[in-house]
């Protein structure tokens, strides 16, 4: 299970990099951004469990600033519109 659990978390960062790399999601779009603090938040969760020090560290840091960027993204007024 905790495999199933890993892919899953994997799935969603690679959709959301594959997605912005074919322009279907732009970096600080909410989407991309929820996409990668979800993935990256289980990932760092397994990654606790598990002992991993390092991978926690990263995933959780990965987490933690997608999150950020997130709230920023869903708070802040769309500027494109004149």
């Amino acid at each position: 299970m905790d495999q199933v659990i890993q892919m899953i978390g994997a799935l969603l960062v690679l959709g959301a990099f594959i997605a912005a790399q074919q322009h279907h999601l732009t970096i600080d779009s909410p989407m991309f951004l929820a996409l990668n603090a979800l993935g990256t938040g289980i990932l760092a969760v397994v990654a606790a469990i598990n002992g991993d020090l390092g991978f926690t560290l990263l995933e959780g840091v990965w987490a933690i600033i997608s999150l950020r960027g997130f709230a920023r993204a869903i708070t802040t007024p769309d500027r494109t519109v004149a």
